[in-house]
């Protein structure tokens, strides 16, 4: 596989452009803003540095006794309307432009947050949470400098100069020229140049910064345990080396930014010294007036402005690459949309189930099925085949890690098959209907999430339009009626961030109940009574029961006994170690 480091510029930051481009009036109007104010301090100074002159020069013909006159309001007008125009400019500028920004960071999330939401398991167990905290978090905060920092300010520069040497040279083609390759030539450095420079370590920090986080979360977490087995001192001495190597970047950062920064004031300085020296000698062939030779320098020194912010921003490319690279990453892994699966599954597809067609219990078959982490030692699952008529029950036992939940993850295309076949209502589960697929398959997994919303808002997840009646009603079923009463904000009261408000038993059960409001067709339930006493247990056993008639239901649990009587299903299959060791009996009866 290729690394994505290989990648050019232009080709990893070309995504990032083109959703750039969905907002391209806000950031032409930002960037003409930009210019506004830009040109309004070039004017500001050079005006006023022609009056000042100018005035100069006719109090001394005055002095000389010498009848000259100067029209001085012209000119007074002239700086006290770029004055404030380049303080009103700068103003919205700062305020247009930022809120610009925070409206493509809004767009960069959601995007991502897609991506992320599109991602297999198999995918997501390659890093940790944190890893892709990061990717959601630092990664997309890094991009917000591709306008704002790097090409609106580069591209007003470069315009400005091209603009300035134009304009000198209707007065000097020489000044022109020499403003034009001059500051041209710091422009390619202070870009291209600071860029080469920094890349190499402002990549490195991106990776570093991610590495460090999370090691200390890990820190943080395990604090106890480390200090237990006596590994705390190795431990802060990891995270000691990851310190040391971002500060040594972070030194030589500081170091090129400075130097582009040194560059950048000498670069304007030669400029106006040589447009200065050029003027004065037109001047004293009277070929150009004192105002303008004193106007000319004035104006290549306002420069200094629209240049100064591109070393540090360039010096940094390096992390913004690093950043677009770890999301354009993101994008190439995503799951293959419907009816791209693997060519076994993909063979016979036959026709797609969709929101339209037929309603009604969905049959599950699992042909030789083959499942395989990367990087794992063995499969999870190993030339699996089982199937489940539409309507029946059946309970998947095993021990943990015997392969129950990665079947679940594969009826529900969090998975896609390493080999073999996948098939719910006949169909490749990889040719259906995404929407399809979460309307008539529910999963109840091991771990809820529960979100810092209220208890409705949590509950509606399975069902936005339910009515609250309808969410008292399902409160019922999984006898949380009673306590939700009780609350004094009764539905509107909030869970807390990961339900922290709430039991273990009761997230559990707030989970079971937003199953509820949906109307699968499949329903697989894994472990679904784990943390509730024997009593509980029962109860909700006898009041789901009812529920499920009519669908298709696997139980996914350790043994058989522990979530549903016997009598209740009609077949018992065991893993072992992802294999099947019983054909399957019948237990009906």
């Amino acid at each position: 596989m290729r690394d994505p480091h290989d990648a050019s510029l232009l080709a990893t930051l070309r995504p990032w452009w083109q959703l750039l481009d969905r907002r391209r009036g806000r950031l032409l109007a930002g960037a003409g803003l930009l210019l506004l104010t830009v040109a309004s301090g070039i004017g500001l100074l050079a005006l006023s540095g022609w009056f000042i002159t100018a005035t100069g020069l006719t109090g001394l013909a005055l002095a000389a006794g010498l009848s000259v006159g100067l029209d001085v309001y012209v000119p007074g007008g002239g700086i006290r309307f770029f004055a404030v125009t380049r303080t009103v400019s700068r103003y919205v500028e700062r305020l247009y432009n930022h809120d610009t920004v925070l409206r493509q960071l809004a767009d960069l999330r959601s995007r991502m947050f897609g991506v992320l939401a599109g991602l297999d398991a198999r995918t997501l167990s390659r890093r940790r949470a944190s890893e892709w905290l990061d990717r959601l978090t630092a990664d997309i905060d890094t991009l917000d400098s591709l306008y704002l920092r790097l090409l609106a300010p580069a591209g007003i520069a470069l315009l400005a100069i091209l603009a300035l040497a134009g304009l000198l040279a209707l007065w000097l083609p020489r000044a022109g020229l020499a403003v034009g390759l001059l500051l041209g030539l710091a422009w390619l450095w202070l870009t291209l140049g600071q860029a080469r420079r920094g890349m190499a370590a402002s990549r490195r920090q991106v990776d570093g910064l991610e590495a460090l986080r999370g090691r200390l979360l890990e820190h943080l977490r395990g604090l106890a345990e480390l200090e237990a087995y006596g590994t705390l001192a190795a431990h802060r001495e990891r995270l000691a080396t990851i310190e040391r190597r971002l500060q040594a970047d972070q030194w030589r950062l500081a170091r090129v930014s400075a130097l582009g920064s040194a560059l950048a004031g000498l670069a304007v300085g030669a400029t106006w010294l040589a447009v200065l020296v050029l003027g004065a000698l037109a001047w004293e062939a009277g070929t150009l007036s004192g105002p303008v030779m004193v106007l000319m320098p004035l104006a290549v020194m306002a420069l200094n402005e629209a240049l100064a912010a591109l070393p540090m921003a360039f010096t940094r490319l390096g992390a913004t690459r690093a950043a677009a690279e770890r999301l354009n990453a993101l994008e190439a892994g995503r799951r293959p949309a419907a009816g791209k699966g693997s060519e076994e599954e993909s063979e016979g597809a036959g026709e797609v189930i969709s929101e339209e067609g037929p309603r009604g219990p969905l049959s599950v078959a699992l042909t030789d099925v083959d499942l395989h982490y990367p990087g794992a030692l063995q499969p999870a699952l190993s030339s699996l085949c089982l199937s489940l008529p539409a309507g029946q029950r059946m309970a998947l036992c095993g021990a943990s890690g015997a392969g129950k939940s990665s079947v679940a993850q594969l009826l529900t295309r969090q998975l896609l098959a390493s080999a073999g076949q996948v098939r719910l209502g006949g169909v490749p589960v990889a040719s259906l209907d995404e929407a399809a697929l979460r309307r008539r398959v529910a999963c109840l997994t091991q771990q809820v999430e529960l979100f810092d919303d209220s208890l409705a808002a949590n509950l509606r997840l399975g069902d936005p339009e339910a009515s609250e009646a309808r969410l008292w009603r399902v409160l019922s079923m999984v006898a949380l009626a009673d306590w939700a009463d009780a609350l004094p904000e009764g539905l509107d009261t909030r869970v807390g961030e990961g339900g922290r408000r709430v039991s273990g038993g009761q997230a559990r059960r707030l989970g079971l109940a937003r199953l509820l409001l949906r109307e699968p067709d499949l329903v697989i339930l894994d472990e679904p009574f784990a943390g509730l006493d024997a009593a509980t247990a029962a109860r909700l056993s006898t009041r789901l029961d009812a529920w499920l008639a009519g669908r298709t239901v696997l139980y996914l649990v350790h043994q058989l006994g522990e979530a549903v009587d016997p009598p209740a299903i009609d077949r018992c299959l065991t893993l072992r170690d992802g294999r099947l060791c019983t054909d399957g009996q019948d237990v009906s009866g």
